[in-house]
């Protein structure tokens, strides 16, 4: 039986060895090579002239994870308590959007958030604009809004708050009512429900949760660019520039791409290992 096995994994071993394992070898050695072909560290002493954008993008990615953990959470859990066909229903909806090009999707939020966009006309029918010059004494026209770092996280959780509600959700559903009440009825309140109960419980979703929002909000470089202009480069923007850009240095890309992913695995490391020792203790 193992023999067999076996035999069925050799094509998903190729598979990896091909897609995955090559790949990255290829990014290790123009990480740690020049232009000419010889070995340095010199790709990665000249990631210190962008210490700023790593650290913008690691601020924008835990803000976005947060606030989409700080939403996903509560809705995963009231739509977890609710009838089935309620559920169904809902899980269309949140994924509905994902239905439609991830470009699409983040061109709606630059029609929403431009200066003469929808969200700026709204607030100049509704008289927000016009009280907001009396308690201020400014003199604007509109709310700017675009290309700047609110509307890079706005478009970070839009994009990504379902890989926060899915997981979440599908460890929720299993959590029986059953615990909860016997939890109040042993006198523990909401907070101790919350904290003593419910994380625990759903730590494997909040793990998977994060990761799945992390990893790709830290390494994003399409909403940067169309949401937050040239002055909110992210990781992924520099990345992309090293090998589309002018600059077309693709050892030094190498090296950042190399840092990025250490830097998420070892992330994904941290997380494992937390999950891990709250079960423990559970």
């Amino acid at each position: 039986m193992k023999n067999k096995l076996s035999r069925f994994a050799v094509p998903y071993v190729v598979w990896m060895a091909i897609f995955v394992v090559a790949p990255i070898l290829i990014m290790v050695v123009y990480a740690f090579s020049n232009a000419d072909g010889g070995a340095t560290l010199d790709n990665f002493v000249q990631m210190g002239g962008y210490a700023a954008v790593f650290g913008r993008s690691f601020k924008l990615a835990i803000i976005a994870t947060a606030i989409c953990l700080l939403i996903g959470y509560p809705v995963s859990y009231f739509l977890s308590r609710e009838g089935a066909s309620f559920q169904k229903i809902a899980m269309v909806l949140i994924m509905l959007p994902m239905w439609m090009n991830f470009l699409l999707r983040t061109y709606s939020w630059m029609t929403i958030l431009e200066n003469n966009g929808l969200l700026n006309q709204l607030f100049q029918k509704l008289g927000i604009i016009a009280l907001y010059n009396s308690i201020t004494g400014s003199n604007l026209e509109y709310f700017s809004m675009m290309n700047t770092q609110g509307a890079v996280v706005l478009g970070m959780v839009y994009n990504y708050l379902p890989y926060m509600v899915l997981p979440l959700y599908t460890i929720m559903v299993k959590i029986d009512n059953s615990v909860i009440e016997a939890a109040q009825d042993l006198g523990a309140n909401v907070y101790h429900v919350v904290a003593k109960v419910l994380v625990p419980l759903s730590m494997p979703g909040i793990t998977t949760g994060i990761t799945m929002v992390f990893v790709p909000s830290i390494s994003t470089f399409i909403i940067s660019r169309m949401l937050g202009g040239g002055s909110n480069l992210l990781i992924g923007d520099l990345i992309e520039l090293q090998f589309l850009g002018n600059s077309y240095n693709y050892n030094l890309g190498s090296a950042m791409s190399l840092v990025l992913m250490v830097i998420v695995l070892l992330c994904m490391s941290f997380t494992t290992a937390d999950t891990e020792e709250m079960e423990a203790m559970v």
